[in-house]
């Protein structure tokens, strides 16, 4: 009997201790490595770690700097231009990025209170052709690890997947005459070729672009610019290479730039013929500005401006939300688009606050002197003087911008831009051009976004 009893007041003490929560384990602290002045040999960052880019970090020496899903980098913020955080690949060496829809690799700054401007950004440099030859990234100090430019059309400076890119940006002076200079900023890529892979990656608050495509051939894919204090996308300098499914959206005018556009591009600062023109070829583009916010059409910022000499092929597109156009053109860029000399603009939305003014024309070059301009209107939408006759370049102008019916009604916040039921967005885009016989996918929606939305998830954070 006794044993019984004593079994079983040990099974009650075992019960109420197995009862009992297990003790509370504080998670593992991340580890800080900082990185620092040159990586000269291959190296595999870990997601366990925490990493610190801390002044001007060079990727060198032919070495491959590779970044796995979950990664992310915080820049060190400092307040002064020379020596603020950034990343340069330099010719030769490479940059893969391995993120995920689910866990995207983060570059972001590093500060309590991140602002815009906080680091400059990550800037590679390919063997690409340029029309300068050879150029020094500008803004950095010039030199072999700051050289870009080349005759390796199809060169390969790495791949980025699924990457976030936050807060850059930090060597644009405010208000900048960015008609006369344009320094690295965001994601730049100078003479980065066809050989390197990019898509689904998101520039946002950058205080300067958002994206720069200093010559080069590179092709990309889901590309996001969001809240940049200047243009998203901005091409000069002989880029060639092709874009397809990319976002640009501007909640608020910029405090930052004298003209913050949706899409800029310029072929030199001397509007000269030097070759390769600058030329993009993009397809199923969404440029949303910040519709509503202002009528001041003093306010020079635009969907799209073509400058400086420079080409363009834009179809299958949605430009909406400014006040001072969707496309504008200059005294250089307005003959070559009407004379079929090199540019294209066809099966496109257009949209702008101010109805007539879907079509804007830089009327001597300053930039400042915008006026509406019905001669590309035209071209663009009707022809036969009074404007009866369909153009064959099949491109719609709606107003207001209700009339795309997207899913985010008022399209102050970036909550959804795809299109909804019925909406004139899902049809009408057109791939039956042999320069769309390749890399683009056909589809037929216009427009960054069809029925399926692309731009959200983890990687996508509109914030």
């Amino acid at each position: 009997m006794k044993n019984v009893i004593k079994l079983s007041c040990l099974a009650l003490v075992l019960f109420f201790f197995s009862c009992k929560k297990d003790p509370e384990v504080a998670p593992e602290e991340k580890p800080t490595v900082t990185l620092s002045g040159e990586i000269k040999e291959n190296m595999t960052l870990q997601p366990e770690a925490e990493y610190l880019l801390k002044g001007t970090v060079f990727v060198k020496n032919n070495a491959t700097l590779t970044i796995p899903a979950g990664t992310i980098v915080k820049a060190v913020y400092s307040a002064e231009t020379e020596g603020k955080s950034s990343l340069i690949v330099t010719q030769g060496s490479k940059l893969v990025v391995n993120g995920t829809e689910s866990t995207p690799v983060v570059f972001t700054s590093a500060a309590a209170e991140k602002k815009a401007g906080d680091w400059t950004g990550i800037i590679i440099l390919g063997k690409a052709p340029t029309n300068l030859g050879k150029g020094s990234a500008m803004g950095l100090t010039a030199g072999t690890d700051t050289e870009f430019g080349g005759t390796t059309a199809d060169d390969n400076s790495g791949s980025l997947k699924y990457m976030r890119i936050e807060y850059a940006g930090g060597l644009n002076p405010l208000k900048e005459a960015e008609w006369e200079r344009d320094i690295v900023s965001g994601l730049s890529l100078n003479s980065v070729g066809s050989g390197t892979q990019i898509d689904h990656i998101i520039v946002s608050n950058s205080k300067d672009d958002g994206y720069q495509f200093v010559g080069g051939t590179v092709n990309a894919k889901y590309l996001i610019g969001y809240n940049n204090g200047d243009d998203d996308f901005d091409f000069d300098r002989g880029y060639t290479g092709k874009l397809q499914f990319i976002i640009s959206f501007k909640s608020a005018l910029s405090p930052y730039a004298v003209r913050a556009n949706g899409m800029e591009s310029l072929n030199d600062i001397a509007a000269s013929e030097v070759q390769p023109y600058t030329r993009p070829v993009i397809s199923n583009m969404t440029i949303i500005g910040p519709n509503g916010v202002s009528t001041d059409l003093t306010d020079q910022s635009q969907s799209i401006y073509i400058r400086k000499n420079t080409r363009f092929n834009v179809r299958n597109s949605v430009l909406a939300g400014y006040s001072n156009g969707g496309l504008m053109l200059c005294i250089k860029t307005k003959p070559i688009l009407l004379n079929n000399q090199g540019s294209e603009f066809k099966y496109n939305l257009v949209n702008s606050d101010n109805g007539s003014r879907a079509f804007t024309f830089d009327s001597d070059g300053s930039g400042t002197n915008i006026v509406a301009d019905p001669e590309v209107a035209g071209y663009a939408v009707l022809t036969g003087g009074t404007g009866t006759k369909p153009s064959v370049n099949n491109n719609k102008v709606i107003n207001p911008i209700a009339g795309l019916q997207m899913k985010s009604a008022t399209l102050t916040v970036a909550a959804d831009l795809s299109p909804a039921t019925g909406s004139i967005i899902l049809s009408g885009a057109d791939f039956n051009d042999a320069q769309f016989s390749s890399f683009f996918s056909p589809v037929s929606f216009r427009g960054a976004i069809g029925s399926e939305n692309w731009a959200t998830g983890a990687w996508a954070n509109w914030k």
